[in-house]
């Protein structure tokens, strides 16, 4: 008990310096996760693939964001818990128990862990791996799961087999690994219960963690809890529900980190939001009624929450989509196509994917110098133009084309330009802007009665107008193919 008290009053064994977010406080058993090679191998993985070739300060990794991950999530439950703590104290005075302290504590340091965790399954240049067609052909494979799992019993974590492994799948494996390997008695925690938080999972909670939930529940919810509204057993799901959202859900630990750490390092301030003011009006939410434990925020935030939300939609429009950017990605996803139509290389990657003793190998490093064999080898490459930072020629933009529209307009460049359709390439990037819609029920306001000063839970659309007027678009670029790609210039070749 004394060691949940001192943790919650900020006692830490190692701080890490962070650009973005400062002084950045570990416990001995994250420290211990950190210090894991699967871990560590995420220094070795650039958090926006390739990125830095549009903005040369891009070039951070996934192992800063996850570690900045686990601290906006513990400011996002802690800023919650202390919101909650002053408005009870406006109207009675309250004294947290030993056992709520205790709670508490073991519910922040799950979010923490999972945090630390969510992106621990990223392969090499994160989202784009996984989009080039050779390795969805490898994540396919049937009995890759199994593979991926042979000897170890993933029933606990996955009620079945998935027909396709996404990256968060590796990132539950890769967890229970480094979970296993951890001393995770001696804080007091459960592997299962943190793995229960990251995306793809449905696990039963521990023990510790059902006792716990009830007492926060309790807690958090007063009369509604005595009441009994809720059944007992129906509390822990619920609130690993609530912890779920903090670390994946549309105002979460992860987007609230990416948008700060890219719009920093790349220079740009379209990315910036007011952390703070977002999370100074941040609440636990809960409705007996359906039942259903979440997010709220207080009316006076939602401008804040707006703010976040178009942010990340103008990193999308700006910096992702950015013209220069997609038509990289699109060569880095040939470029890995060509690295895997050698048989070494091919086997290489597909043992990797298949072993967690082996994954840890499976970084950027590997295919940059696969990409430099490959372009000494056949300067008339994709794996040269990266290599070589050959971009393709940019012909036009457009947006919210459908397919039939983008090869009509293909074809129409390709006349206007003489050329073969086949060499005008396209490059789409849906402009995401959030999922908060008329049916959606993740994230509640808190409306205050002017006249009981009662508050109650609204959907979002209700009070605000802002989420209806904006959508997810389709930003598509065309490009002419690189000339290198059909013959290298001689003073570009190695």
């Amino acid at each position: 008990m004394r060691r949940a008290v001192n943790d919650l009053l900020g006692a830490y064994d190692k701080l890490i310096m962070d650009p973005v977010h400062g002084g950045i406080p570990l416990y001995r058993h994250e420290i211990q996760v950190i210090d894991h090679p699967l871990f560590q191998r995420l220094r070795n993985i650039c958090q926006n693939d390739i990125l830095s070739l549009v903005f040369p300060g891009a070039t951070h990794s996934r192992f800063l964001h996850s570690i900045g991950v686990m601290h906006v999530g513990t400011r996002m439950f802690r800023a919650m818990i202390d919101a909650y703590l002053r408005e009870r104290q406006l109207s009675e005075q309250t004294d947290l128990s030993l056992s709520q302290l205790d709670a508490i504590d073991y519910l922040a340091k799950t979010i923490r862990l999972g945090c630390l965790l969510h992106d621990s399954g990223h392969s090499s240049f994160s989202h784009q791996f996984t989009q080039a067609r050779k390795i969805r052909d490898l994540m396919s494979r049937p009995e890759r799961f199994r593979d991926l799992w042979e000897g170890v019993d993933y029933s606990a974590y996955h009620a079945s087999e998935p027909e396709e492994l996404e990256h968060e799948h590796y990132s539950v494996r890769v967890a229970h690994d480094v979970l296993s390997s951890v001393d995770l008695e001696s804080a007091g925690l459960a592997a299962i219960d943190v793995i229960g938080i990251m995306e793809t999972t449905d696990v039963t909670p521990s023990e510790t963690f059902c006792r716990h939930a009830q007492t926060f529940w309790e807690f958090i919810a007063g009369d509604d809890a005595i009441a009994g509204t809720i059944p007992p057993r129906d509390v822990p799901q619920l609130v690993m529900g609530l912890l779920s959202s903090i670390v994946s859900g549309e105002i979460d630990a992860d987007r609230a980190d990416y948008m700060l750490r890219d719009g920093f390092h790349s220079s740009v301030t379209i990315g910036g939001f007011n952390l703070d003011h977002l999370l100074s009006n941040l609440r636990f939410g809960w409705d007996v009624s359906e039942p259903w434990m979440g997010l709220a925020i207080t009316q006076k935030g939602l401008g804040a929450l707006e703010d976040f939300v178009y942010s990340r939609h103008q990193m999308y429009r700006k910096v992702y989509a950015h013209k220069t950017a997609l038509g990289f990605d699109w060569l880095l996803r040939e470029a890995i196509n060509e690295v895997l139509e050698d048989p070494e290389s091919f086997d290489w990657v597909d043992t990797c994917l298949s072993n967690m003793k082996w994954f840890a190998e499976l970084t950027d490093n590997f295919f940059w110098e696969a990409f430099r064999k490959v372009a000494r080898r056949e300067p008339r490459s994709y794996s040269f133009c990266i290599v070589n930072r050959v971009k393709l020629d940019h012909v036009d933009t457009r947006e919210n084309l459908d397919k039939t529209e983008i090869l009509n307009h293909s074809r129409w460049l390709a006349s206007e330009l003489g050329i073969n359709p086949d060499n005008v390439v396209t490059c789409s990037m849906k402009a995401r802007f959030s999922n908060i819609q008329d049916n959606f029920n993740g994230i509640k306001v808190l409306v205050k009665n002017p006249i009981t000063r009662e508050r109650s839970l609204r959907k979002i659309t209700e009070v605000s107008a802002f989420f209806s007027k904006f959508g997810d678009g389709t930003i598509t670029h065309f490009y002419r193919r690189p000339e290198v790609a059909e013959k290298a210039p001689s003073d570009l070749t190695e």
